[in-house]
């Protein structure tokens, strides 16, 4: 047991690092070789979101639903969305107060329209990143990532809901919009109608190449549909079709239990080679998300910072704090299913942030947004990327503690 530890933690620590190296060179590379190509930024996106379709394939895989049981998932996803709001709402109030009246002559559009979508960053967990973090932690088998993939899921799957409204009430009504919206609920429906009934091949090199299909159609799609003045097109976060692609894929009868699968990417619970290739994608899934990174410094930054370094890292942390406490309502949840330290860690497992974030982030750049808040925004965020390990830890120590409230 205790070598099962080490080898965890050592996995935790590797994906950390990682993380950590990306968001580095995301920094130092614009100051060296200057401001990165389209070609090249096209590529690297479209690389992490293959990996993050991976990953996600293989988390839907794992996913078990019981169609006789839709309250308890209604219930789910009301503590989901709720968990969503409470950051958002914080977030908005805050920029609202101490941060948007200097926003207010940056464009024509009033200062809440901006807060209410930049905001919406501090609402989703990041999935594709906790999924990889808290199965290399040896945690698979627990209520608490069970209880957690769910409402992490949930949460991300609300804010791309809530996105159709909020880009309406930014650019007006366009049929991309609308569009989006209803492709969203075919896929959800294909997700139901379907489950665990597609007989396809299942090992990590066709997963592998189910992902790079996804984020192809994806990527096409939008370039095809994309409007030329509000440049919105039909885009559906490649969460949720990798997602449900992974929920459809027939199941072995003799599938062994999930206490047993270390991390996403696994064919079947034990065999080496998958298991190793599940690494491999988890890594450079978390090496590619710090690199996504838009640079904050230097003549090619991104972002835009009129604050000084002292003022900036304060708003930071309060962003991230308040944010991080709206995740705790979901300690007033479950009550009957677990202890107070299992929901505890439920809540502090889905303070990490990431690649839905990060793309709400650049929706609100896309839109002309910019001033100290979109700074404060994208440095919350890279904070609680880098802080995912002691996000982990604390999980950790909750689960292992003896004595359960």
């Amino acid at each position: 047991m205790s070598l099962l530890i080490e080898v965890c933690l050592k996995r935790t620590l590797v994906l950390v690092g990682l993380l950590v190296i990306g968001l580095i060179l995301s920094q130092i590379l614009p100051l060296l070789f200057g401001a990165l190509s389209e070609s090249i930024l096209f590529s690297r996106n479209f690389l992490t979101m293959s990996l993050l379709s991976f990953i996600m394939i293989e988390v839907g895989r794992e996913f078990e639903i019981d169609l006789k049981n839709k309250r308890q998932y209604l219930v789910d996803y009301g503590v989901a969305a709720t968990a969503a709001a409470f950051p958002w709402i914080f977030v908005t109030i805050y920029f609202l107060i101490f941060l948007m009246p200097e926003a207010s002559i940056t464009s024509n559009r009033p200062a809440w329209v901006e807060a209410l979508l930049l905001s919406r960053f501090a609402a989703p967990t990041s999935a594709g990143v906790l999924f990889s973090m808290l199965a290399a932690s040896g945690l698979a088998g627990t209520w608490v990532y069970r209880k957690t993939r769910i409402l992490a899921i949930f949460d991300d799957l609300d804010t791309v809901l809530l996105m159709v409204p909020l880009q309406i009430i930014m650019v007006g009504f366009v049929w991309q919009l609308g569009a989006n919206l209803a492709v969203v609920v075919a896929m959800i429906y294909f997700g139901i109608k379907f489950y665990r009934k597609l007989n396809i091949p299942k090992s990590w090199l066709w997963v592998m190449g189910y992902s790079f299909a996804i984020v192809g159609i994806s990527e096409a799609a939008f370039f095809l549909t994309k409007h030329p003045e509000s440049l919105v097109g039909l885009h559906v976060e490649i969460l949720l079709p990798a997602f449900i692609l992974g929920c459809t894929l027939r199941t072995s009868a003799n599938k062994e239990s999930n206490t047993k699968v270390l991390i996403p990417g696994e064919d079947r619970a034990g065999l080496y080679s998958e298991e190793f290739v599940g690494l491999i994608v988890s890594g450079a899934f978390m090496l590619f998300v710090g690199l996504s990174m838009p640079a904050a410094f230097g003549e090619n930054a991104v972002i835009k910072n009129s604050i000084g370094a002292g003022m900036l890292a304060l708003h930071v942390v309060v962003v991230t704090l308040i944010s991080n406490i709206g995740k705790m309502f979901v300690c007033f949840c479950y009550r009957k299913e677990a202890s107070l330290k299992e929901r505890l860690a439920v809540a502090v497992a889905m303070f990490p942030r990431g690649e839905v974030g990060a793309g709400v982030l650049a929706v609100s750049l896309s839109y002309g947004i910019n001033g100290p808040y979109v700074t404060v925004a994208f440095m919350s965020l890279a904070l609680n990327l880098v802080l995912t390990g002691v996000f982990i830890f604390i999980v950790k120590k909750l689960l292992t503690s003896k004595n359960n409230l």
